[in-house]
C-alpha cells in the first residue's frame, strides 16, 4: 500500500501539503506518493497560512508547474503569520521535480529550519536531492537529512534472481536456455518495478587473458540487455558494463567458485 506524503510549512501557523491519488480502475483509493510521477495521477492538496497573497501565489505557481494545475487543490489561508525574509521565495526554490522522486515522506519548515524525511531509491538521490536542498537554500536555513534508500525494488530483483546464475554457453556471449529461463522472470520482475534505471553487470572466473574476460563480460551483459529489450523493457533505461574477474563472489582455485563467479549482477535505480 502506498502512503500519503505530507509536506508541512510552520510559521506562525501552519501550511499543509497533503496528497492523494485517483483511483486505479479496480483499486480503492487509499493513498499515494506524492513524488510518484509514473503511478495513478497525483492530487496535492495544499492547506494552511501564507503571509500574504505574494507567498500563495508563488508557491502555488511552482507546485502548478511541477504536478499540473488540475492536480493542485488549493485550501491556503492569507495572513495571520509573519514569515522570514525571502521565505516565499525560499520555500518555491525546493519546490523542484527533482522531490518527486521522494516516496512516503514529509517536507516540514519552520522559519528557517526544515527537515526533510521520506524513501529513495538509491544512495546517490538521496545525496543529490540534500546537496540541492543545502545549494538551493541560504546558509541561514538549517536542512535536516532525514531521507533513507528503500531497498524494495532491489530486494524484489534479487529474490526473483535467488543466488541463480544466468549461464552462457561456453566462452561466449550467447545465452544458455537456462539463462534465458532466469531473465523471462526477471524481465516481468523488472516491468512491475518501472526501475528508470538498471544497471547490467557482467562478470567472469580468473580463466584467460584479462583483456579477454573483460571483454567477455561486457559481451555478456550487451547480450543480456538485448534479450530484455526484446521482452519489453527499454533500451534507454539499461546501462550496461563489464568487470572481467575483478570482483569474484568465490576463490576461483574450484569449479563451483568459478561458476558462481561467471555472473550477471542487476542494480536497480531511479
Amino acid at each position: 500500500m502506498n502512503h500519503p506524503i505530507h509536506i508541512v510549512f510552520r510559521l506562525a501557523a501552519s501550511l499543509l501539503f497533503t496528497t492523494a491519488a485517483a483511483p486505479v480502475a479496480g483499486q480503492s483509493n487509499s493513498g499515494a506518493s506524492m513524488f510518484a510521477p509514473d503511478q495513478s495521477i497525483t492530487k496535492v492538496v495544499v492547506s494552511g497560512a501564507v503571509p500574504d497573497e505574494a507567498s500563495k501565489s508563488a508557491i502555488l505557481t511552482k507546485l502548478h508547474q511541477v504536478y499540473g494545475t488540475t492536480n493542485v487543490i488549493d485550501q491556503i489561508d492569507v495572513g495571520g503569520v509573519v514569515a522570514p525574509p525571502n521565505w516565499s521565495a525560499n520555500v518555491s526554490g525546493v519546490l523542484t521535480p527533482q522531490i518527486r522522486s521522494i516516496r512516503k515522506g514529509q517536507l516540514a519548515i519552520n522559519g528557517t529550519n526544515i527537515a526533510l524525511a521520506g524513501e529513495v531509491s538509491d544512495e546517490r538521490t538521496r545525496q543529490s536531492i540534500a546537496t540541492n536542498f543545502a545549494s538551493i537554500l541560504p546558509n541561514t536555513y538549517i536542512v535536516k537529512d532525514g531521507l533513507r534508500v528503500s531497498v524494495a525494488s532491489q530486494t524484489l530483483i534479487d529474490k526473483v534472481l535467488a543466488n541463480r546464475v544466468i549461464e552462457f554457453e561456453h566462452a561466449s556471449a550467447l545465452l544458455a536456455n537456462s539463462g534465458k529461463e532466469i531473465l523471462d522472470e526477471l524481465a516481468e520482475a523488472l516491468k512491475t518495478v518501472a526501475a528508470k534505471r538498471i544497471d547490467v553487470i557482467g562478470h567472469t572466473d580468473s580463466i584467460g587473458l584479462p583483456a579477454r574476460n573483460l571483454a567477455l563480460s561486457r559481451a555478456r551483459a550487451d547480450s543480456v540487455k538485448i534479450y530484455l529489450v526484446a521482452k519489453g523493457l527499454p533500451a534507454a533505461s539499461i546501462h550496461v558494463s563489464g568487470l572481467g574477474a575483478d570482483q569474484p563472489l568465490m576463490s576461483n582455485a574450484t569449479e563451483e567458485g568459478r561458476r558462481r563467479n561467471r555472473r550477471i549482477e542487476f542494480r536497480i535505480g531511479q
